[in-house]
Order: C-alpha cells, then sequence, then structure tokens
C-alpha cells in the first residue's frame, strides 16, 4: 500500500449536522451522574485504571457467592474477567429483589397483540422461574447442556431464559420469526438437547404456527430429546409422544423452589446467532459474570432507572437487545418491565402510543427504522394520546439520521426527554458508545461518547489513526467484560474477523468518524459503504440527506455495478403520505440530496415504494435491495422477512 493510500480517508465525510442540545433541568431529584465533569472523571479512571474500576463496580453492583482471585487475563484472544468468582444471573435479577422491598414490586407488565395483560412481580417471576429450572432438570438437563427457545414474545420466553441462569444451561434463542431452517442450523451448530417453543404466537391478527415450523426443522435434529410447548393460540398441534409435553402439564409435577447454582464467572451464558446470517449460523457466546455487569452498568447509567421507571425495550428477545435490555439488565436493576407481542400498528397505527399511555411507560427504547415508518404515518397518531409519562427516549440497532432524531424528541418526547442514542453489537453485548441521559449534551445523529472503560479508535485500514474530521473503520483498542468471548465451534474465525482484521485491535465491521468535540458519529457497517469513482460514501449519510427532504419518509441506499464509476447509488424512497407524486419529483429529491451532501452523492436511480423491506425487528434488508438493484430479482435468504408482499411490488416496480 502505498504512502498516499493510507493517508486516504478510509470513508468521505458527507453529512455535516450542527445542532446540539444542552441537557433540559433534571425532572428527578438526581442523576447516578451529577455533570459532565463527573461522567469525564469517572471514565478517565476507568481508562486509566481498568482493572480496580471493574474490581469497583462489579463489587458494588452484582452480588457473587465467590469473590475473584484475579480480575482480566488474555490470551490467544480469549479473555477470562473474575477468574475464580462465582455468581448466579438468576439470583442477581431476581433473588436479591425478592429479599428487598422490591418483592412485591411488578417486573413485569405483558400485553399481547389480542389486547390481554399479565403483571409478575418479582416474587412471582421467581417462583415461575424456579419452577420451569426444576422442568429442565426434570427432564435430564444439567449445567453446561444447551437448550433451544423459538418462542413469541410472551413472559414463558423470559421466564424460560432466567430458568436456563438458574441452573447453568446455556440457552440459545432463535427469533420467532426465523423459518424452520434457520432454527434447524442453530440448533445443529450448538447441539442443543432440548427445545422450548409455543404452538404459535398471534402477529398482525393472526397465529404465527411456530410449533409447526419447529417440527419441521427437528425432523433433522438429532440432538433434541425433549420439547416442551406453551400453550399461547391455542391451535390443534401435533405433538409426538415421548419427545413433545404441554408447559402447564409439565409444571403440575414441580416445585416452585429451586437453588440457584454457583457458577464460575467465565461460565457460557448463552450462544446467540448473527441475524441474516447465509451458510454456516456465527453464534457468539457471552458468558456470566462480564455479560451480567455490562448490561447493568449502562441500563443503570445510561437510562437513569428509577424505582418508578417502567422500560420500555421493543425488541424481541430473539436479538441480543432483547436480551441485553428486556431481559437481563433491567431486571438485573430492579426495574419494572414492559412487554409486548405483537405488531407496532395492529390493530390500528397508534397502537404503540395507546399502549405507552395505557402503561404509563417512562423509557421508550426503540429502532430508527420504527421512528421513521411512524414519521411516514403523521404525527397526529402519537398526538391523539397522553404520552406524558414518558420522561427518556432511547434508540438502538442502527445510526439514527437527524431528521428522526428531531422528529423523536418533539413529538413523541415533547422536547422535555432526552435522547439516548445507543451503538452496539450482538458481540459487544451491551452499549459502547451513548449520551447519558440528562448529562450529555446531545447531537442530533451523533451516538456521542463512550462508556466507561471503552477506548473507541477510528483506523484506515492500514491501522494507522484516521484524521479526526475523516472518516474511517471503528475499532476498540482493549477488551472489556462484556464482549463475546468467541464464536461457538469456531475461535479461529473469531480471531480473524474481530482481532486480526486490523491488528492488535477489536474490529467493529463500522465506518464512523469524531468531530471537533470527541463525539462520534457512525456511518454505517463497512460492507454498506459505495464506492464512487474512487470515493468511498457511507450509504448511512445519503440516507440522512434524504429524509430531510420534507415529502421523503424513508430512504434506503444500495450500490450497483457501474461500468464507468465503479459504482452507482441506487435510492430506494417510501413518501409521506402527504406527498403528492409528480413527474419532477425524483430530480427534485436528487437537487436536494446534491445540495446537502454534495455531487458525489446524486443518486444514479431513485425507487419510490409504498414499503422497504424489513425485519420483524424494524432493520431494513438492504441486502435484498442490493440484489434488486443489480440483478433485478431476489434470490437470497429472506427468512427473517417481516412482509413477503413488499418484495412482489418491488420486483413488479423493477418490471415496470
Amino acid at each position: 500500500m502505498s504512502k498516499s493510500d493510507t493517508q486516504k480517508p478510509s470513508i468521505e465525510n458527507l453529512l455535516h449536522e450542527n445542532r446540539k442540545f444542552k441537557p433540559q433541568k433534571k425532572s428527578f431529584s438526581h442523576y447516578f451522574l451529577q455533570d459532565m465533569s463527573h461522567y469525564l472523571k469517572l471514565y478517565k479512571n476507568s481508562i486509566k485504571n481498568p482493572e480496580s474500576f471493574w474490581t469497583r463496580m462489579a463489587s458494588e453492583h452484582l452480588d457473587f457467592f465467590k469473590k475473584w482471585k484475579k480480575v482480566f487475563a488474555w490470551k490467544d484472544c480469549k479473555a477470562q474477567w473474575f477468574l475464580g468468582a462465582t455468581l448466579n444471573v438468576s439470583y442477581n435479577c431476581l433473588d436479591r429483589h425478592v429479599q428487598s422491598d422490591r418483592k412485591n414490586k411488578a417486573a413485569l407488565i405483558w400485553e399481547g397483540e389480542p389486547g390481554e395483560t399479565r403483571t409478575l412481580t418479582y416474587l412471582q417471576l421467581s417462583l415461575e422461574v424456579a419452577k420451569c429450572a426444576n422442568m429442565l432438570k426434570g427432564i435430564g438437563l444439567h449445567k453446561g447442556d444447551k437448550i433451544a427457545i423459538y418462542m413469541p414474545l410472551i413472559p414463558e420466553a423470559v421466564i424460560a431464559m432466567l430458568a436456563c441462569t438458574r441452573i447453568g444451561v446455556v440457552h440459545t434463542v432463535v427469533f420467532g420469526g426465523f423459518s424452520s431452517s434457520s432454527l434447524r442450523d442453530r440448533i445443529l451448530d450448538s447441539n442443543c438437547k432440548a427445545l422450548i417453543t409455543a404452538d404459535g404466537g398471534f402477529r398482525k391478527g393472526s397465529a404465527v404456527k411456530m410449533k409447526e415450523m419447529a417440527d419441521e426443522a427437528l425432523k433433522e435434529t438429532p440432538s433434541i430429546k425433549n420439547v416442551i410447548v406453551v400453550k399461547r393460540t391455542h391451535e390443534k398441534v401435533k405433538m409426538f409422544p415421548k419427545r413433545d409435553i404441554w408447559w402447564h402439564e409439565l409444571a403440575e409435577n414441580y416445585s416452585d423452589s429451586c437453588v440457584a447454582e454457583q457458577l464460575a464467572a467465565e461460565h457460557p451464558l448463552f450462544i446467540l446467532y448473527t441475524s441474516g446470517t447465509t451458510g454456516k449460523p456465527k453464534g457468539l457466546m457471552h458468558t456470566t459474570a462480564g455479560y451480567l455487569l455490562g448490561v447493568t452498568l449502562t441500563t443503570k447509567y445510561l437510562f437513569d432507572i428509577k424505582e418508578t421507571d417502567i422500560f420500555w425495550c421493543t425488541a424481541d428477545v430473539g436479538w441480543v437487545t432483547g436480551h441485553s435490555y428486556l431481559v437481563y439488565g433491567p431486571l438485573s436493576c430492579g426495574a419494572t418491565v414492559f412487554m409486548y407481542e405483537g405488531a407496532p400498528i395492529y390493530p390500528e397505527p397508534d397502537r404503540f402510543w395507546k399502549m405507552i399511555a395505557k402503561h404509563k411507560v417512562t423509557i421508550l427504547y426503540t429502532a430508527p427504522t420504527a421512528i421513521r415508518s411512524f414519521i411516514r404515518l403523521g404525527k397526529e397518531l402519537p398526538k391523539k394520546h397522553d404520552l406524558s409519562s414518558l420522561r427518556l427516549l432511547g434508540t438502538v440497532g442502527e445510526p439514527i439520521n437527524p431528521e428522526a432524531w428531531i422528529w423523536y424528541y418533539e413529538v413523541i418526547g415533547n422536547k422535555k426527554c432526552p435522547i439516548v442514542d445507543t451503538w452496539w453489537q450482538t458481540e459487544t453485548g451491551a452499549v459502547m458508545i451513548a449520551p447519558f441521559s440528562g448529562v450529555t449534551p446531545t447531537k442530533p445523529g451523533s451516538a456521542t461518547l463512550p462508556m466507561f472503560g471503552i477506548e473507541p479508535i477510528i483506523l484506515n485500514k492500514d491501522g494507522t489513526p484516521a484524521k479526526k474530521k475523516d472518516g474511517g473503520f471503528l475499532c476498540i483498542k482493549k477488551p472489556w467484560p462484556y464482549m463475546a468471548r468467541t464464536i461457538y465451534g469456531d475461535h479461529e474465525r473469531y480471531k480473524k474477523t474481530y482481532w486480526q482484521e486490523i491488528e492488535g485491535v477489536y474490529f467493529t465491521g463500522d465506518g464512523a468518524r469524531q468531530d471537533k468535540d470527541g463525539y462520534f458519529w457512525i456511518m454505517g457497517r463497512v460492507d454498506d459503504v459505495i464506492n464512487v469513482s474512487g470515493h468511498r460514501l457511507g450509504t448511512m449519510e445519503i440516507e440522512s440527506a434524504a429524509v430531510e427532504h420534507p415529502l421523503v419518509a424513508e430512504c434506503a441506499v444500495v450500490g450497483r455495478p457501474d461500468a464507468i464509476k465503479g459504482q452507482g447509488i441506487v435510492a430506494f424512497i417510501t413518501l409521506k403520505k402527504s406527498a403528492n407524486i409528480n413527474p419532477m419529483l425524483k430530480e427534485e429529491i436528487a437537487k436536494f440530496i446534491i445540495k446537502q451532501i454534495g455531487a458525489l452523492a446524486r443518486p444514479d436511480e431513485i425507487r419510490f415504494s409504498d414499503s422497504l423491506p424489513k425485519t420483524r425487528s424494524g432493520k431494513i434488508m438492504r441486502r435484498l435491495l442490493r440484489e434488486l438493484a443489480t440483478t433485478g430479482d431476489i434470490k437470497g435468504d429472506t427468512t427473517t422477512l417481516e412482509d413477503f408482499s413488499v418484495l412482489e411490488k418491488l420486483r413488479e416496480k423493477d418490471e415496470d
């Protein structure tokens, strides 16, 4: 590589956002952090003296049965934290609260898509978890065994996860929207001995036939000996004798008392497979102490959890966000968690806002794609409901464009709720970069500053530091407690993917830049970068520019081969309901993008669409759009797609 190549910015920096929001006067008596100087003091200490910092944090925030002999070890890209210590996740999420004034506090408030509700106090949840743990032992599962969980978003999914942690069984939760082949592949890779599923779940008014899909998967999974089935939809399903048993029938045989196992700090907690994989699944393995410490600290400090909070993370438990901020983080902190089973706009498009008003949700943590979908539906819908209970808003899953950030802040937060824009990954386990609510001045579209103990750095591909104003590859200098330990069954792949791409640092696979204040701006996945005439452009910045147009609701940008420029830009756009399509609108939007970020970003083609292909967690499936823009057809893996009719409409438009 020549000197000129190494000095060239890895990714062009096109987006410029200058708005800044200072923290408002505190609506509660105090935050865990008092001001920015408090944050900076703690942060600097965590970087300068990491072992003493993590020792103090672990001692203050987790209950251990046995203390550690050594804080940290690192060899062959294998991290170990709190060596010699023993603890239990279920004990930290339940028992210590049951032994306190939180005993009769609501731990879980659930609403099903048809409208029924259930509330479980910490005591009630602990009894259900203990009974489920005894059920698992009763079917022959022991510490270290693997189990798959394939369920709708119902309380039993949370109960099952916590029951596994109580006895040291390693769970792999498979998202309920995945196909039978996806479930099969994950079971085979992790060698699960049992499966917990349901007859089905409700989605957009229909019953999803989960047991039927599970049966199809189990035709090729000889390791599964037992299947526990929750009765949710009450539709008739086939039960296989000696293998299948109803949850409620099994539960009748077991007590609700089960002592939590004392597990080693590095005992495997769960294996979670990255979404959208093709070929061999990639299972990230997280362990007990470090992961629990990470989700506990980030929940407490970033979301400023109070006893009166009702915390709604809209993610499914099949994703890492659901693991960390629907289950383990909030429950470890003793919070009340809200769960919703179904589609966000069923049976009416204001379902989200209606539930927030009904249950007095105080913290909402959702995805930018969901926010952009709500923008398209109009601000009249949320304004029909009393959202005054909200005190904090969070975003997760991908970078949020400034326009969506402002809408979220003004329309949903009524200009009074701080926005916690979080950057992290399945691999990182918990939030790595985010503002501290009520403390960090925020900038629309920036994840701002790092969490304690996390030292991000932006590099060129050759490992040299990128200039502050330029884009580059986001990396992390040192290991941290809540990182994934390995790819299950393939540590060489783990080393190569994360620690050897740029030698000596953790390679996130994301592009980013830092501004003059040191704030981090995530520019999207490196794979989503488009190379136009030798310039590497982040798709997120082009998308952000497009949605600032007053008629644009959502935009997804992909690259396609171009004989002259290398790659051309194709923008898939959904318009707001108020928009009237006219022959000049595409050119108008193209000129608007050019005005915002420059002529390099001019789309070669703009396609209007009623909707974009998304997963059930709300992520736009750009891979499918890239395939459509390049070949005119879609033949890749569509198992995570929410609405298959979207593809047919896109194909029709392509043929037109």
